[in-house]
C-alpha cells in the first residue's frame, strides 16, 4: 500500500527481504496529490462514493478474466503477497520473505503470521497453494493472473507459513507478478464455493470487504473491523480504515460523472477527461495522476492478415498519422507522447522517436512499392480490386472521448494517403468479441503488468494462443523466433545488465517491425472533492487504495 509516483523506478531483478525502513515506506501515503491530508487530523466514519467510468466487472474476483476495472475495486478487499514501495522496489506485503534456489527453479515464500481473511480463515501456506491452483485452473477462465503464474508447476505447503513453488523455468519476474491484484490472495475456504458465489463476494484480507453487489448500480463495501496491517506503520494509531465504507458506482458518461463530482453527489471519479483534469485545481478538486506500469497505451497492427502482413503497409500507416499534434491538442498537457512500448515508470523502457515521425511522402512511396498504387473514386487505394480498408474496433469503456477524437484524427490523416479506416465504437463485451474473432486490423488494447516481462505477454508467439478466458494478449500477432528467444532469456537470467540488454533488443525488433504505434502512458487519473483527504496510496499496478482516506464530517 504505497504511493507510486511518476518518478518511481522498478528494480529489474528479484529481491530478498528488505530493511524494515523500506517496508514501512511501502505502507505510506506520502505523495503530493493531497497536500491537505498532511495538516488535517483523520476522522473516522462516513461512506465515500466512488464513480467509475469503466465497465462494471462481470466478476468481482480478479482471478477470473483479469482487467483493470476489477483491479480498481478488488484493491480495497484483496491484498497481494508483494507490493512496491515509494522507490518502486518490489517488497514483501502479505509475504514476510522470499528466497530463490541457485538454479532458479524453486521459490520459497514465507508468510507473515497473525493475518486472517474476513471469513475468519487464517492466512497460511495452503492459501498460496489454493490461489495459484485457482489461477491455473482452466475453469477459472483467468487471463492476466494465469499468464503471470504460468511457470509455476506446483506449490507445496512446507509448513503453516512456508510455501515452496516449483517452476518449469527460472522466472525473475515472479515477484513482480505476485504483486498485482490479479494474483491477490483469497480465502481458500471461499474459493471452494462455486464461481458465481465467489464472483459476487470475494473474500480477502484487505481493509474493506464486500457487503453486497447491486448489479448495474453499485458494489457496497464496508470496513473490515478485524483488519491487520501486514507491516506496522508508525503514522497510524490503528489498523482499521477510517471510512465506514465505500459505495462503488458505475457512471459511464464522462460529463455526468464529472457533474456528480462537482455537485457532491460522488466523492471520487476515475477516467477523468483531459480538459477537466487541467482545470481541477481551479475548481477546488484534487487530482491523483498514477501512471500504470507495463505497456504504454498504443495501437497494435494485426500482422496475421492483409494488409498488415506486409511490413511496408504497417510502416506506411504509422508514417501517415501525426500522434504528436493530436496528443498535444486533445490532452491539455495531461498526457505526454510516448515512443516506447513500455510505460514511463518502467526503467527498462527503450524509446526511439525517429521510428514514429510523420512522413506522408514516405507513406505514399511505401504503399506504391507494396502494390497499392491505384485509387478509387473516393481516393482510397486499391489492389486487385480490393480497397485498402482497416477495421478499428474501439472500446468505449476503455477509450475516453479525447482518445476517440485522436483516433478520428488518425482516420482522416490516413485517408489522405489512401487508407480507409473504419472505427467501430463498441461496448467492452462486443470489443472483446471482435478481438477473439480476429475481426480487427488496428486495436488499442491496454495491458497492465508490473515490470518489463509484460513484453513476453504481448509479443511472444505463445501469446497468439488464447488463455483459458479466451483472451490472447499478442494482438499484433507477432511471430518471430529471434524475439521469442530474447524474451525467454530475459526472464531467466539472473544478471541485471543482461536482462536490460535483452529487453532492449526485444523492443527494437517489435518497434522496427512496425507492429505497434506507441501513444502515451496508460491514462490513470482520479479527481476527488475537497471533502476527501488521504488519497495517494496505490497498489503495484497504480490502483488507488482507500485505507488512509477520510472525509470531512
Amino acid at each position: 500500500m504505497q504511493r507510486t509516483s511518476r518518478t518511481s523506478r522498478i528494480l529489474a531483478g528479484t529481491f530478498a527481504l528488505p530493511l524494515i525502513g523500506a517496508l514501512l515506506a511501502g505502507c505510506s501515503s506520502t505523495g503530493t496529490s493531497d497536500s491537505t491530508a498532511q495538516s488535517k487530523a483523520p476522522v473516522t466514519g462516513g461512506t465515500m462514493v466512488y464513480a467509475s467510468g469503466d465497465a462494471e466487472p462481470t466478476c468481482l474476483d480478479p482471478h477470473v478474466g483479469g482487467n483493470y476495472p476489477q483491479a480498481l475495486v478488488a484493491s480495497q478487499y484483496l491484498e497481494s503477497l508483494f507490493t512496491k514501495n515509494d522507490k518502486g522496489e518490489i517488497i514483501p506485503w502479505l509475504a514476510e520473505s522470499s528466497e530463490v534456489s541457485e538454479d532458479g527453479l524453486t521459490r520459497t515464500i514465507t508468510l507473515r503470521d497473525g493475518i486472517k481473511f474476513t471469513d475468519g480463515t487464517k492466512l497460511t501456506a495452503e492459501a498460496i497453494k489454493a490461489n495459484i491452483e485457482h489461477l491455473k485452473d482452466p475453469n477459472t477462465a483467468s487471463s492476466t493472473g494465469y499468464l503471470a503464474v504460468g511457470k509455476v508447476v506446483s506449490v507445496e505447503a512446507k509448513d503453516e507459513l512456508t510455501a515452496v513453488l516449483k517452476l518449469s523455468a527460472p522466472d525473475n519476474a515472479l515477484l513482480e507478478s505476485l504483486s498485482m491484484p490479479w494474483t491477490a490472495i483469497e480465502s481458500p475456504k471461499a474459493l471452494e464455493r462455486d464461481q458465481s458465489a465467489n464472483c459476487a463476494s470475494p473474500v480477502g484480507t484487505g481493509p474493506f470487504k464486500v457487503k453486497s453487489w447491486e448489479h448495474q448500480k453499485a458494489v457496497n463495501l464496508v470496513r473490515n473491523d478485524d483488519y491487520v496491517l501486514p507491516v506496522a506503520d508508525t503514522k497510524r494509531t490503528g489498523n482499521t480504515a477510517y471510512l465506514d465504507g465505500i459505495t462503488w458506482r458505475f457512471i459511464p458518461e464522462a460529463a455526468t460523472r464529472y457533474a456528480a463530482l462537482q455537485s457532491g453527489e460522488v466523492d471520487v471519479i476515475d477516467n477523468a477527461q483531459p480538459d477537466t483534469i487541467s482545470t481541477a485545481a481551479d475548481s477546488g478538486l484534487g487530482h491523483l495522476d498514477a501512471p500504470r506500469p507495463g505497456s504504454s497505451n498504443r495501437i497494435e497492427l494485426n500482422s496475421s492478415k492483409a494488409p498488415f502482413d506486409d511490413q511496408r503497409v504497417r510502416e506506411a500507416f504509422i508514417r501517415a498519422v501525426d500522434a504528436n499534434t493530436g496528443v498535444s491538442s486533445l490532452f491539455f498537457g495531461t498526457a505526454q507522447r510516448s515512443n516506447s512500448l513500455l510505460s514511463s515508470v518502467e526503467p527498462l523502457a527503450y524509446s526511439e522517436e525517429s521510428l514514429f515521425t510523420t512522413d506522408t511522402a514516405k507513406a505514399n512511396t511505401l504503399l506504391d512499392e507494396a502494390g497499392w498504387s491505384e485509387r478509387d473514386e473516393q481516393g482510397f487505394r486499391v489492389k486487385d480490386g480490393k480497397r485498402l480498408s482497416l477495421r478499428f474496433p474501439v472500446s468505449t469503456n476503455q477509450s475516453v472521448p479525447a482518445e476517440q477524437s485522436l483516433f478520428e484524427q488518425f482516420q482522416a490523416q490516413a485517408k489522405a494517403v489512401g487508407f480507409e479506416v473504419k472505427i467501430d465504437l463498441l461496448d467492452l463485451s462486443s470489443w472483446y468479441g471482435a478481438l477473439a474473432e480476429h475481426e480487427y486490423n488496428l486495436v488499442s488494447a491496454p495491458y497492465t503488468k508490473v515490470g518489463p516481462s509484460v513484453l513476453r505477454v504481448l509479443y511472444h508467439s505463445d501469446s497468439t494462443v488464447p488463455a483459458p478466458s479466451g483472451y490472447f494478449a499478442n494482438n499484433a500477432q507477432v511471430k518471430n523466433e529471434k524475439l521469442d528467444k530474447l524474451l525467454v532469456e530475459a526472464e531467466e537470467t539472473n544478471d541485471d545488465a543482461q536482462r536490460a540488454s535483452l529487453y532492449e533488443q526485444a523492443q527494437k525488433i517489435v518497434m522496427e517491425g512496425y507492429y505497434v504505434l506507441p501513444l502515451y502512458d496508460q491514462q490513470n487519473h482520479f479527481l476527488y472533492g475537497k471533502n476527501v483527504h488521504g488519497i495517494g496510496a496505490t497498489t503495484a499496478v497504480s490502483s488507488p487504495i482507500y485505507f488512509d482516506t477520510f472525509l470531512d464530517q
